[in-house]
């Protein structure tokens, strides 16, 4: 007999859930990359990163909702399409959040030399040994339980609250740049959208809330208004900095803007807590699809196995730390964080049309959500830098290379 969870989560309960999985390196880095590219034009590319993640998130739940499995899109793929989507969603799905989680794990050891009298150069070294502290819990068992979650929540959004209002008592800036174009405020978005794209926690939980066809799109809708408020209010403070036309976005981080004190350190410890949860819940999730890709044999099936207790993977999860430690060696927050944004861009282009081939008997959201969603994506992907543009198209046809020798 097949056993059901209990449907024990209410509305605001799925909210901090998803809160939990967005606020992170977004609000307390990529925001401030964001106001690098467009300058004070950043509040038009969370607009537009904000539409884009609604459709998607919606997709998502309604995907959820037709094929309740685990794998996401690498599911989804080979559901509703062909098992080349699937393979290219899965392969997706793990490069974009090892990218994801080495932009976290870079951003705290920026933002740790920043607030410290620890020398910079460190700053990928301590990324580094957070990655292997984090996939060392993950092993261990450790989890983020809904109470851990709130926390970090709550920390974090008084770290955001604190910044927005510390920034607001000073004069607003003219913060533009004198070739910004329309094309840079896509760029920006592009890049913007990776900040909320934790909306697929709500989007997994059909067996967990109560009435899920009502709540999990409100609790989609909500958790993204809320979030597009604090970004907004993130990216207006940036605003009130004379200095932030002058930062370098590749080692951004909101504290720096801030003079020494309680107050910067507030919003230190807020940042290294969100991102810190932001890791821990990454190396869980690409973890899980490496796992997933290894039992269907699209990766060698060494990574489909368990430890003698079957509670973790450990070939998947240190295959999973090595590609973020690849990463983080780029040692460029930018650049990581863009070639996530593309690759992101393309797995949720592939979310979109898996959804527009749901039947119409378990369909509960329009079509046209679906269709604007991939517009959306595959639209905002080409406006990414052209190394990572290359770089990503590259990835994709190796990938269906191999998936093709393979067969």
């Amino acid at each position: 007999m097949n056993q059901q969870l209990v449907r024990s989560t209410s509305l605001a309960g799925a909210i901090v859930l998803g809160l939990g999985s967005i606020l992170g390196t977004g609000a307390f880095v990529s925001v401030g990359i964001g106001a690098d590219i467009a300058g004070g034009a950043v509040l038009w590319a969370i607009l537009i990163a904000a539409v884009t993640a609604l459709c998607n998130g919606l997709s998502s739940a309604q995907l959820a909702s037709a094929h309740s499995v685990s794998g996401g899109t690498y599911e989804y793929g080979y559901r509703f399409l062909t098992p080349a989507y699937g393979v290219t969603a899965g392969s997706l799905f793990v490069v974009a959040k090892s990218a994801s989680a080495a932009t976290a794990a870079l951003a705290v050891g920026w933002y740790v030399t920043n607030a410290t009298a620890i020398p910079e150069y460190l700053a990928q070294w301590i990324a580094a040994a957070v990655l292997v502290l984090f996939t060392l819990l993950v092993l261990g068992g450790v989890k983020r339980t809904n109470w851990v979650n709130a926390a970090i929540v709550t920390v974090s959004i008084a770290a955001l609250l604190t910044f927005i209002f510390t920034a607001h008592q000073q004069t607003a800036v003219v913060v533009e740049r004198a070739s910004v174009k329309w094309w840079h405020v896509l760029q920006a978005a592009a890049l913007l959208f990776v900040a909320y794209t934790g909306y697929g926690r709500i989007a997994t939980m059909g067996e967990e809330v109560q009435n899920p066809r009502r709540v999990i799109p409100l609790a989609v809708v909500l958790t993204l208004a809320a979030v597009t408020l604090l970004y907004l209010g993130v990216g207006s403070a940036l605003l009130h900095f004379p200095g932030i036309a002058d930062f370098q976005a590749e080692h951004f981080s909101l504290a720096s803007l801030l003079p020494n004190g309680p107050i910067q350190w507030l919003v230190t410890a807020g940042a290294v807590v969100a991102m810190g949860g932001v890791i821990l819940n990454l190396i869980l999730g690409v973890s899980r699809v490496v796992l997933a890709m290894g039992r269907r044999a699209d990766l060698p099936m060494r990574f489909a196995n368990l430890n003698d207790q079957q509670t973790s993977a450990p070939p998947a999860t240190w295959l999973t730390c090595i590609v973020m430690l690849v990463l983080v060696a780029i040692g460029d927050i930018k650049t990581a964080w863009s070639f996530s944004a593309f690759t992101v861009l393309v797995y949720y282009g592939i979310t979109n049309l898996a959804a527009l081939k749901v039947a119409k008997s378990d369909r509960f959201v329009p079509k046209w959500v679906s269709i604007l969603g991939l517009v959306s994506c595959l639209g905002l992907a080409v406006f990414v830098p052209w190394q990572v543009l290359l770089s990503g198209l590259v990835f994709i046809v190796v990938v269906l290379l191999i998936h093709q020798l393979r067969r």
